[in-house]
């Protein structure tokens, strides 16, 4: 029934695979054995590398083969089935054989009980001693881990192989090295390079070399002579084939599949039937009829005629070709002087461009050396006048420098006289027995705020600070941070700086209580004092505190009018200072100024003479002593 199954397996196997022995769904190879050539051959892999070789070959099977509780019949698996306990699975890899004075169970020991009736001789119940590996549970894992580094670094390996073939010295193939593998896969390859000489053979030598770290160079580890007719097909991959492979396995991919070479599996290959001619009942076998063979001779003839005929040709289309030789080679170099006339031409061209290119930029470069001596010449006449001039400029440095001496000591002077004639308008005195308060023009200023002052004169006291800042700063050429507008008891000041504030009426601060919001007036009071600072830091002064505003303003007033000598007289008189610079006749027009005191409320009026015309305005509300100042002036 199991061959009927196999048989009726064929036909669907041709697709799907065959099915064996054991039932078991197998692929079926596409190449017969037969036609198995090298030229098939794309891979080589390595499975189960082992380095160490057994000590005894020839011995069919360990020494402790007997002791294995596996084992078909042996005293131990007898024991082992008697007893009803269960024990833990250990290693049985160092098993040995039962000590001395143990009586084993043979077979000579069996016959004795079928023949005593079935009684079973008294086994003495000693346990076989077996090497225990659970000693591992409570190491270390730096132990566990130099193990398992032991372990692989002794199945580890660098391999490579090379194929030989019979009547070739040299090696056909020589693989790449796979590094750390005991089951290297290696680069497929392609042999239909060497020729039909290696393609069509059906046997090759595979030789494994291998090195890990305890040797020093690589050695030989398999020498494999492979008949490809006798490999056992084990699939189009790996993944489906179960079976455990040996040590040291090789595995040859070829083009239908993957193939090896052991003898634990059952062959499935196809047996070729041997046809023989049928025999007549009598012996007699027939034979070819006379037709036949004279069809035979004809075709005989027709082979013979086409082979002379294919010779004749052969000798002719030579005997051309050696004719036509020099015309070939005339045709040849012909067509090889066209090729160098289109490269020269090409190089001719490309030459030419770079002449141009050349001559374009050696024009360019010209151009430029030309303008650089022109400029080099105009440098030159320009650096000629230029010495000239310096040594002119050289010759009055002197009386220069005298010069400017004179006219920063005369403008030091004047800016002292000036200062003076303000102390003298707005004079700045203490206040007795009062530590840092002073009046300026007889009205005290405190040092900060205070709402026990009268508001009008305090905004009085501000206005005459405010005008005497800005007349520092036209005298010391320091524009004020803060701008000033002095009208009195109703200064104001502008902020000009801060961000926040967006129209022009919103950054004009008020120098006067009444009326005004007093956070603006407090703010207006600080923005006059920081004027008041860069004048004194203009003049190397350091300010003490910022709120001082009369003591700050009379530490500047006296370092100002501080100095050696007399002061200086006004230079033209009352009208030097204030003279238009030129007239109509291109020289100097004096202008003359008048100053005229109204009894009425004493109001000071000057009257500016220009020419003919004469014009008269308000200046101040000083009064009578302001022109009684100018008159000594």
């Amino acid at each position: 029934m199991s061959a009927k199954r196999v048989g009726n397996s064929k036909t669907d196997g041709d697709i799907n695979g065959t099915i064996d022995i054991k039932g078991l769904t197998r692929e079926r190879p596409w190449l017969l054995p037969s036609n198995r050539k090298l030229r098939h051959l794309e891979g080589i892999s390595l499975r189960n590398l082992t380095l160490s070789r057994p000590s005894n070959p020839l011995q069919a099977k360990t020494i402790d083969d007997e002791s294995l509780p596996n084992a078909f019949k042996t005293p131990a698996k007898s024991l082992a089935l008697r007893e009803k306990k269960l024990e833990h699975s250990r290693s049985s890899s160092d098993l040995h054989t039962t000590p001395k004075g143990r009586k084993i169970l043979g077979p000579s020991t069996e016959n004795e009980e079928s023949d005593t009736g079935g009684q079973h001789a008294q086994r003495p119940r000693t346990k076989i001693r077996r090497r225990s590996t659970l000693n591992w549970t409570n190491a270390t894992p730096q132990i566990r881990q130099k193990k398992l580094e032991d372990v692989a670094g002794s199945r580890l390996a660098d391999t490579w192989f090379s194929l030989h073939c019979e009547g070739i010295e040299e090696p056909v193939y020589v693989s790449e090295v796979v590094e750390k593998a005991m089951n290297p896969n290696f680069r497929f390859f392609d042999l239909n390079s060497y020729g039909p000489w290696v393609t069509r053979r059906d046997e090759l030598t595979i030789k494994t070399w291998a090195r890990t770290e305890a040797t020093n160079g690589y050695t030989l580890v398999l020498e494999l002579r492979v008949h490809l007719r006798s490999l056992q097909f084990i699939g189009k991959s790996l993944e489906s084939f179960h079976h455990p492979l040996p040590k040291n396995c090789v595995l040859l991919h070829l083009s239908d599949g993957i193939y090896t070479s052991f003898t634990d599996l059952p062959l499935d290959e196809p047996v070729l039937a041997i046809t023989t001619g049928l025999k007549s009942a009598h012996g007699v076998q027939p034979t070819p009829t006379f037709d036949e063979l004279m069809r035979l001779s004809n075709l005989d003839d027709c082979i013979q005629d086409a082979l002379a005929t294919r010779e004749k040709l052969t000798l002719q289309i030579s005997a051309l070709l050696q004719k036509q030789k020099d015309d070939c080679q005339v045709i040849q170099s012909a067509a090889d002087a066209q090729d160098s006339l289109a490269s020269t031409s090409r190089a001719v061209n490309t030459v030419q461009k770079q002449i141009k290119a050349a001559r374009g930029q050696r024009s360019g470069l010209q151009a430029s050396l030309r303008a650089r001596r022109e400029a080099i010449r105009t440098g030159t006449l320009s650096q000629e006048k230029s010495q000239s001039h310096l040594n002119s400029a050289r010759s009055n440095f002197a009386s220069h420098v005298c010069l400017h001496r004179d006219t920063q000591f005369g403008i030091t002077g004047q800016i002292r006289r000036l200062c003076e004639d303000v102390l003298q308008i707005y004079p700045v005195e203490p206040i007795p027995q009062k530590a840092l308060s002073f009046t300026i023009r007889g009205l005290p200023l405190p040092n900060a705020t205070s709402s026990s002052l009268d508001p009008a004169t305090t905004a009085a006291a501000l206005g005459h600070v405010a005008h005497v800042t800005q007349l520092l700063s036209l005298y010391l050429s320091a524009a004020l941070p803060y701008p000033i507008n002095p009208c009195g008891s109703f200064s104001t000041i502008y902020d000009p700086i801060s961000i926040s504030l967006q129209s022009a009426a919103t950054r004009t601060f008020p120098l006067y209580q009444k009326g005004a919001v007093t956070y603006r007036f407090e703010y207006g009071v600080f923005l006059l004092n920081s004027d008041i600072e860069l004048l004194m830091s203009r003049q190397g002064i350091r300010i003490v505190d910022l709120r001082h505003t009369l003591p700050n303003l009379k530490y500047l007033l006296t370092v100002l009018t501080s100095g050696r000598g007399e002061l200086p007289g006004r230079k033209g008189g009352r009208s030097g200072l204030h003279s238009e610079p030129y007239g109509e006749d291109g020289g100097r027009k004096p202008c003359i100024e008048e100053w005229s005191m109204r009894q009425g409320n004493g109001a000071l009026t000057r009257s500016v003479m220009n020419g003919k015309k004469a014009t008269s305005r308000i200046q101040s509300p000083l009064g009578r002593e302001i022109g009684h100042l100018i008159d000594k002036v």
